[in-house]
């Protein structure tokens, strides 16, 4: 973690930082303050700087949280503030600092979701710096430092790190996640062979949920509900404000729940307490789940659970699907389409975990632990055979391809292998050429949950078309691989993007670029997220 003592003794010319959340600026969005006054009421040791001292000193601004942020941040309609003494709205000090235009000579350094990146306009970026989370060697060492008993840490991380389960240890590059699996994996080997531990995101996370609900802590709360229609209430809330764009809520936020803020304490591990102060004046209770997936898993839960006790769709209906009635009941295809659409249209990726949890809900093993563990009833969902046929089309279709890859995760979800073992088969008999263009997406997701570190990945050995460079770009985004042979680069467009993680070297020789291509690869290299280091 980079503390405020790295950022001061790596940049030895900066002579103040002030860092502000954007969860505690929600607090004061509707009052007006000059610069001087928002840092002085947040900093009384600077309370008494001068004007000049603001302007001739260096002048660092940490702003944390961009997602969290409730402000417009409407850069081209703002007015203009070019002095710390003019009392503005904090949204307009924000645009104003960001933009330039009040203290011009200042840093400011902004922390954000990837969501929520876009917010601000690329052309106020300088540099963008991306914390991915946990290394190999870091996740290893944190299943031993977390769990005393190191055969069982060790029993942990390689059923973590098996073949069927690469996709969830992709995900412990997130250190809450290394937490969830811990809590959920620990706790199961005491009674659970290894064999039937958690295989998919879905029952990690159901796992996990039973282990917390039953650790809650009832001091000073007397249980008068069910497990299940408190979990219903923390799910209603965690689907409501995933619609808002939101991880942080309040106490009334809770009460259009029905929830009693006490529950949200006694759920403490699922629902995390969070007590700030504003600005010396009062306090104000604001609450989190621990991490966004799990708001993304209750809410899946959530919006499952309505479909199947009362039939009632709570997503927005994408496309018209016509559906008929099994046995008087409605089919959970509709609920499965519409959810499919919804994250297809949605940009950012802010809907694809819900996806996979929505669809991992209605397996039948998940529905049944949790009517066991938790009491939830109702009634037992049709085949999920025509969301998976459904899935393949769009699959087929798809030429956006991070999109193609979560849709590979949802089939994983579902218990259907099918795509990727026939690419399997293609790859074992050494001759991927002759794949199926509806197969290259299938073979993107085999290259990216192997086990194999990508040093060199070489598109020499695949079809040239624009259609299969499409759907290979997310192999190029790969962390751990350093080195690209890119072979083909139509001089039409379609760049295999620089953007793309760790790209440090690529080689384009024997490639045509003419004028247009060179364009392309220009615009490339300007990108801020560019860290290309070796080019032929």
């Amino acid at each position: 973690m980079l503390t405020l003592h790295d950022i001061r003794t790596s940049n030895q010319n900066i002579q103040y930082i002030f860092p502000f959340t954007f969860r505690d600026l929600n607090l004061i969005k509707d009052k007006s303050f000059s610069l001087t006054e928002l840092i002085g009421s947040n900093f009384e040791e600077v309370k008494d700087l001068e004007t000049s001292d603001y302007n001739n000193s260096s002048v660092l601004f940490i702003f944390d949280g961009l997602d969290e942020s409730k402000f417009p941040l409407d850069f081209m309609n703002n007015e203009m503030c070019r002095s710390v003494t003019e009392a503005v709205t904090v949204d307009i000090l924000l645009t104003n600092l960001i933009n330039g235009n009040l203290l011009h000579k200042a840093s400011v350094w902004i922390t954000s979701r990837p969501a929520a990146a876009s917010k601000i306009p690329p052309e106020f970026i300088n540099r963008v710096t991306e914390v991915r989370g946990f290394n190999d060697e870091q996740k290893e060492e944190y299943f031993q430092k977390k769990i005393s008993d190191k055969d069982v840490a060790q029993k942990i991380f390689s059923h973590l790190q098996s073949k069927p389960l690469r996709s969830l240890y992709i995900m412990c590059h997130i250190p809450v996640f290394c937490w969830i699996s811990a809590t959920a994996l620990q706790s199961l080997l005491t009674h659970t062979h290894e064999s039937e531990l958690p295989k998919t995101l879905t029952e990690m996370y159901s796992h996990f949920l039973i282990i917390q609900t039953k650790r809650k802590l009832q001091k000073d709360y007397q249980e008068c509900e069910a497990d299940k229609d408190v979990i219903m209430k923390l799910g209603k809330l965690a689907f409501e404000q995933l619609k808002k764009g939101n991880v942080i809520f309040y106490e009334d936020d809770l009460k259009d729940c029905e929830i009693d803020p006490k529950q949200a304490a006694v759920y403490s591990g699922v629902c995390t307490q969070i007590i700030r102060k504003e600005y010396g004046l009062h306090s104000q209770e604001c609450y989190s789940f621990v991490h966004l997936s799990v708001q993304e898993f209750l809410a899946a839960l959530y919006v499952l659970q309505n479909f199947i006790y009362s039939g009632e769709n709570l997503l927005p209906s994408q496309t018209k699907v016509n559906a008929t009635p099994v046995k008087g009941e409605i089919p959970i295809i509709l609920l499965h389409k519409n959810a499919v659409n919804m994250v297809l249209k949605s940009n950012h990726g802010q809907w694809d975990l819900f996806l996979r949890f929505l669809l991992g809900l209605s397996q039948d093993k998940n529905l049944k632990l949790l009517q066991q563990k938790l009491g939830f009833k109702g009634k037992r969902p049709q085949s999920n055979q025509e969301t998976i046929k459904y899935i393949h089309e769009k699959i087929k279709r798809l030429s956006y391809t991070d999109k193609s890859i979560n849709l590979f995760h949802c089939l994983n979800e579902l218990g259907d292998q099918s795509l990727v073992e026939q690419v399997q088969k293609y790859q074992s008999s050494g001759d991927v050429s002759k794949i199926s263009p509806a197969h290259w997406s299938a073979l993107a997701f085999v290259l990216l949950v192997s086990n194999e570190d990508l040093d060199l990945f070489d598109l020499k050995k695949y079809s040239r078309s624009d259609e299969v460079l499409e759907r290979l770009v997310p192999v190029l985004k790969k962390p751990n691989y350093s080195e690209a042979l890119v072979e083909v680069l139509k001089d039409r467009g379609k760049f295999l993007s620089l953007k793309s993680n760790g790209l440090e070297k690529l080689d384009l020789t024997r490639n045509k670029l003419h004028d247009s291509g060179i364009i392309l690869l220009s615009d490339g290299l300007k990108s801020p997220n560019c860290k290309l280091q070796r080019l032929r």
